[in-house]
C-alpha cells in the first residue's frame, strides 16, 4: 500500500508540472473518477475496478477527502448529489445539507443589542455548527444504488489515516493561512501544528488514528455511529464546550437528522438537457437562469477569451443573481417559485434587458410568475471550504457530487479526528430588513441556501453526456455555467474547459481571474460600463464528458485534483 501510494503521488507531481498546453483531457473506456486530490481519485477507481457502482466510489472518495483535504469537506459537513441509473433510466437529486439545531432562531447571529455579528466572531467555534448530514445521505443512496458492501468502501481512508500521508502543499498553504483561527481548539491544534506550535509543512507524514477509528464505527453502524454513541457525544461535548462560541447542537438534533431526495432543475439548453439541483441549493436554479439568459444569443460564434462572450457572461449572471438573492432558501421553509424563475416567458423579458453594448447600471429582481410573499434578499457570501467529484461506473452510473464543511476548514474544531462543519453561517446573519423577513433567515431544522451546483447533462436521445461541478462558494454558479458553455457551445473538451480563464461575477462587478489572459479583458469591459475586479478566482472544477471515442476527463489544476481512468 505505501509503495503505491508514494509512486501514485510522484505519479501525480509529475502530471501537475507539465506545461499547460502538454495535458489534454484524461481518457478513458470502461469507468472514471475526477476528485480533488490524487489519493482520493485512486481510492474511487480501485472501487470502480472491483466492480463497484458510482455511488460506491462516490463513498471511498468522500472517506478519503475528508482526511487529506480536510479544509473542504468531510463527514462533519453535508453534501448534494445527482445520481444517474443508467439501467432504469432516471435521475435523482439528494440533499444532504446541514441543519440547524432545534433551539436555533433567527436571533442567531445577533449580539445583545441587536446588530450582526462579525463573520469570524460566528464562524469560529460551536455557534455555526449545523447537524452534519453527508454520511447519512451516501448511506440513503448506498442504500438504493450500491453494488459492494458498505463496511468495505472505508478500507482505503482507514489505511491512510494509520499509515498517514503526506500534506499536501495546499493543505500546508491552508493550514500557516488559518493559523491563528485553527489552534484555538486544542483538538485542532495537536493534529494540524507541530509540538513548537509551527504549521505542518507540505511532505509531513500526518497520521489520524481517531478518524480511523470513527470510519470503522461508519463501515459497522453507518450514520448511526454519528447520531448516538460516543463519537456523536464527542460532537456535541465539541461543540456545546467550546471555550468560546459554544453552540447548541443537541443529541436530539443528531438523531432526528434525515436526508431529503429533492426535485430536480432541468432545463434545455439549445438542444441539451441540462439538470441540477433545487432549493435549498440555489445552484441549479441560478445556472439554469444564466444559460437560459445567454441562449438567446449565439455564444458558440463568439470568441470564448474575447469582450463580447465575458459580457454576456457577467450581465447574465448578474440578473440571475439578483433572483437568487431574494427567493432561493430552503423550500421546506419558504415558497419558492422555481417554476416561475425557470419560465421561457419571463427569462425571454429578463434577456432583453441585456444590452449587447453596454452593462447596466443596476441590476434588480424580476417578477415572476407563481411569486408568494414578501421577502428581503440576502446577498450572503460565506462559502469557502467546498469540493467536488465527478464519476462514471463501467454500467454508464454517475454520480455528481458537491460536498462541503462551508469555511476554510469548517468552525475549526474537531471532535473523534474529523473537523465539524459551520454550515449556519450561510444563512443570512439578519432576519429581516426594513420590516421585512430575509428569506434565507435562521430558522430550527432549516437548511442554509446553497451555491452548490452538481449538474448532469443530456443530449437530445436521453444520453448522458456530462458530469461537472465546482467548489469555489457563491462563485460555483458561475464557474459550471462558464464550464458548460465551453464544452456545449465551444465544443472544448473538459480539460480545456476546466483550464478557461474563469470571468464571473456575483451580481454586481465584473471579476476576472488574476494571472490569467483574463486581465486584459479589464479594459473592454469597462468601456463597456462593467465596474471590473482582476483577483484569484480558484475554482475546482471536475468534469467528464461521454463521447463516441469514450470518457474524457478534466481536473482543475488550480488545486490538486486528477481525473483518473481505465
Amino acid at each position: 500500500m505505501a509503495s503505491l501510494r508514494f509512486a501514485f503521488v510522484l505519479f501525480a507531481a509529475v502530471v501537475a508540472a507539465l506545461p499547460a498546453s502538454a495535458r489534454g483531457p484524461e481518457i478513458a473506456s470502461r469507468h472514471m473518477v475526477a476528485a480533488a486530490h490524487p489519493l482520493a481519485a485512486e481510492a474511487g477507481r480501485e472501487v470502480l475496478r472491483r466492480g463497484g457502482a458510482a455511488i460506491d466510489a462516490a463513498i471511498a472518495v468522500q472517506a478519503v477527502l475528508g482526511l487529506v483535504e480536510p479544509q473542504s469537506s468531510g463527514i462533519g459537513g453535508g453534501a448534494v448529489l445527482l445520481l444517474w441509473d443508467a439501467t432504469t433510466r432516471t435521475l435523482t437529486s439528494w440533499d444532504g445539507r446541514e441543519t440547524a439545531p432545534r433551539a436555533a432562531g433567527p436571533d442567531l447571529f445577533l449580539r445583545p443589542d441587536g446588530t450582526p455579528m462579525g463573520f469570524y466572531e460566528a464562524a469560529v467555534g460551536g455557534g455555526a455548527v449545523g447537524v452534519p448530514g453527508v454520511v447519512a445521505m451516501l448511506e440513503a443512496v448506498h442504500r438504493r444504488h450500491g453494488r459492494l458492501a458498505w463496511a468495505d468502501l472505508f478500507a482505503p481512508a482507514i489505511a491512510l489515516a494509520e499509515e498517514g500521508f503526506a500534506v499536501s502543499p495546499r493543505l500546508a498553504s491552508a493550514i500557516a493561512a488559518d493559523r491563528e483561527r485553527l489552534a484555538r481548539d486544542p483538538a485542532a491544534r495537536a493534529y494540524f501544528f507541530l509540538p513548537d506550535g509551527s504549521p505542518l509543512p507540505a511532505g509531513h507524514l500526518l497520521r489520524n488514528p481517531a478518524y480511523a477509528e470513527t470510519l470503522r464505527a461508519i463501515a459497522r453502524d453507518g450514520a448511526r455511529a454519528l447520531a448516538e454513541g460516543p463519537i456523536a457525544e464527542a460532537i456535541l461535548a465539541a461543540v456545546r464546550g467550546a471555550s468560546w462560541n459554544p453552540g447548541l447542537l443537541a443529541a436530539e438534533d443528531l438523531r432526528a437528522y434525515a436526508p431529503r431526495e429533492r426535485d430536480l432543475v432541468c432545463v434545455l439548453y439549445r438542444v441539451w438537457r441540462v439538470c441540477g439541483m433545487g432549493p435549498p441549493s440555489s445552484g441549479g436554479v441560478t445556472v439554469a437562469q444564466i444559460l437560459a439568459l445567454v441562449s438567446h444569443t449565439n455564444m458558440a460564434a463568439l470568441d470564448p477569451h474575447g469582450p463580447e462572450a465575458a459580457h454576456w457572461l457577467i450581465e447574465a449572471g448578474r440578473l440571475a443573481y439578483a433572483d437568487r438573492n431574494l427567493y432561493l432558501a430552503d423550500s421546506d421553509f419558504v415558497r419558492v417559485p422555481v417554476r416561475g424563475l425557470l419560465d421561457p416567458a419571463y427569462l425571454t423579458v429578463r434577456a432583453q434587458m441585456i444590452d449587447p453594448a453596454r452593462a447596466a447600471e443596476t441590476v434588480r429582481p424580476g417578477n415572476p410568475p407563481w411569486r408568494e410573499g414578501a421577502f428581503a434578499p440576502d446577498e450572503t457570501v460565506q462559502e469557502f471550504g467546498t469540493s467536488h467529484l465527478s464519476i462514471i461506473d463501467s454500467s454508464g452510473n454517475a454520480v455528481a457530487m458537491t460536498t462541503t464543511v462551508q469555511g476554510l476548514f469548517g468552525a475549526r474544531i474537531m471532535a473523534s479526528g474529523f473537523l465539524l462543519n459551520n454550515n449556519l453561517i450561510a444563512f443570512s446573519f439578519r432576519p429581516e430588513i426594513d420590516g421585512r423577513p430575509v428569506v434565507n433567515r435562521v430558522e430550527a431544522g432549516k437548511r442554509p441556501r446553497s451555491s452548490m451546483a452538481p449538474t448532469l447533462v443530456f443530449d437530445p436521445q436521453g444520453t448522458l453526456r456530462v458530469i461537472v461541478g465546482s467548489p469555489g462558494g457563491e462563485r460555483i454558479i458561475g464557474y459550471v455555467a462558464h464550464t458548460l458553455i465551453a464544452i456545449l457551445d465551444w465544443a472544448m473538451d473538459p480539460q480545456a474547459a476546466i483550464d478557461l480563464p474563469r470571468m464571473v461575477t456575483l451580481g454586481s462587478e465584473a471579476e476576472l481571474e488574476a494571472g490569467t489572459p483574463a486581465e486584459a479583458l479589464a479594459s473592454a469591459l469597462e468601456q463597456l460600463g462593467h465596474r471590473v475586479t482582476v483577483r484569484p478566482l480558484a475554482s475546482g472544477l471536475q468534469a467528464i464528458v461521454i463521447t463516441s471515442r469514450g470518457l474524457e476527463g478534466g481536473a482543475d489544476r488550480r488545486r490538486e485534483g486528477v481525473a483518473l481512468g481505465d
